[in-house]
């Protein structure tokens, strides 16, 4: 069957408020959220390197996360044609080979401000566009995995935009601790990004897709989910207290207490409180994020 969206046929410009749609602003804030938790676990003073700190916050979430989420729509639009017909591209106010340019465009501004904020910033810019690219588009297309997808997000979303955030205040690499804290909340975000696919799990069974609630079912997946964040958080505290943080261990084991109790109903029906969670729980887990990176940078 021919892609329409693929007509010779040149196609006019999309609106300004189109494109913004398209890179789903909603989804910009979990990275701008790591990436403050990176400037603030430097513990650098941000009056010191605002104008790049603002160009961070800019490459993180409206120039990398949305790049990728027009990525993603473009590899997408045949089943969104069918699901969410409303959506920028299969209705066809973004047409034609438009959003193609618009993800190419933001790849290329992604890396010249990445370059621009420095050798290791660049580096985690890639490693985050490679990502962009690889869960949504052929011949890898990692959102087929349930494992690796998640995981892919997880890093892209919480490591890499906290590395980012640390490299550009510290002009550098990061040190050792921030580096250890945010691989693990980027294992325990792979249980956040497993949450997301609750709302998905027959579509995904129907178009093929093996998220974890296709292939361990929904309860062991929600279950998997919540072992996940848990360690990653237990672990977190741990080494907070061995370095001599106990304030912010004790705020990250606060949260994780009061996330465990909010997993029990969770876990009583994960289709129908995944949302639910998402809206409490994770939230929660952000929040020891911060307090893990305030006392990472001095101020606990």
């Amino acid at each position: 069957m021919a892609d329409s969206s693929l007509s010779a046929t040149p196609a006019r410009p999309p609106a300004l408020r189109d494109v913004v749609e398209l890179t789903k602003p909603v989804t910009w804030f979990p990275p701008m959220w790591a990436f403050m938790c990176g400037v603030v676990s430097s513990g650098v003073s941000i009056t010191e390197n605002w104008i790049f700190l603002a160009a961070g916050i800019l490459l993180t979430g409206p120039i990398v996360c949305g790049t990728s989420q027009v990525i993603n729509d473009w590899c997408d639009r045949h089943v969104d044609a069918i699901n969410e017909p409303d959506r920028p591209i299969p209705s066809g106010r973004v047409p034609g080979r438009w959003p193609v340019w618009i993800a190419l465009t933001g790849t290329g501004i992604s890396l010249v401000v990445g370059a621009l904020l420095g050798v290791w910033v660049f580096a985690a810019t890639c490693v985050a566009l490679f990502f962009g690219w690889a869960y949504s588009a052929p011949p890898l297309r990692l959102k087929r995995s349930g494992w690796l997808g998640p995981a892919a997000c997880a890093l892209s979303y919480e490591g890499l935009s906290w590395f980012t955030g640390a490299a550009v205040m510290v002009g550098g690499l990061p040190g050792t601790g921030i580096i250890a804290i945010l691989l693990l909340y980027s294992f325990g975000a792979h249980g956040i990004m497993t949450l997301n696919d609750f709302k998905a799990v027959d579509g995904d069974r129907a178009t093929g897709l093996r998220s974890l609630p296709v292939t361990l079912g929904v309860r062991k997946a929600a279950l998997t989910a919540c072992a996940v964040m848990t360690l990653a958080q237990v672990a977190v505290a741990a080494l907070l207290v061995q370095w001599g943080l106990v304030l912010s261990a004790a705020i990250v084991g606060a949260s994780l207490a009061a996330q465990v109790a909010l997993m029990a109903r969770l876990l009583s029906d994960p289709r129908k409180f995944a949302p639910w969670y998402n809206a409490t729980g994770v939230l929660l887990y952000v929040l020891g994020m911060l307090a893990a990176a305030l006392g990472l940078g001095g101020y606990l």
